[in-house]
């Protein structure tokens, strides 16, 4: 399951990257995965909508067994 969620995640760093950002797979347990966001990303007020916006939805889109997205 890791492998495929890192997989979904190098399709949406593109867009973090362009804004000076990143994102990291921090963990997965059961149905719920951990992400850190890094660079420009880890301070911005927008973290928290690019969190559900985009990383939970291309995650819970590609792998709907995963229920919950968070951020550490």
């Amino acid at each position: 399951m890791r492998e495929k969620i890192e997989r979904i995640l190098e399709e949406v760093r593109p867009s973090l990257k362009a804004e000076g950002g990143d994102v990291q797979l921090v963990d997965v347990e059961n149905d719920v995965v951990k992400v850190k966001f890094v660079g420009a990303c880890g301070g911005c007020p927008m973290a928290g909508l690019t969190l559900q916006r985009v990383v939970a939805q291309a995650i819970k889109k590609q792998a709907p067994e995963i229920k919950q997205v968070i951020a550490v």
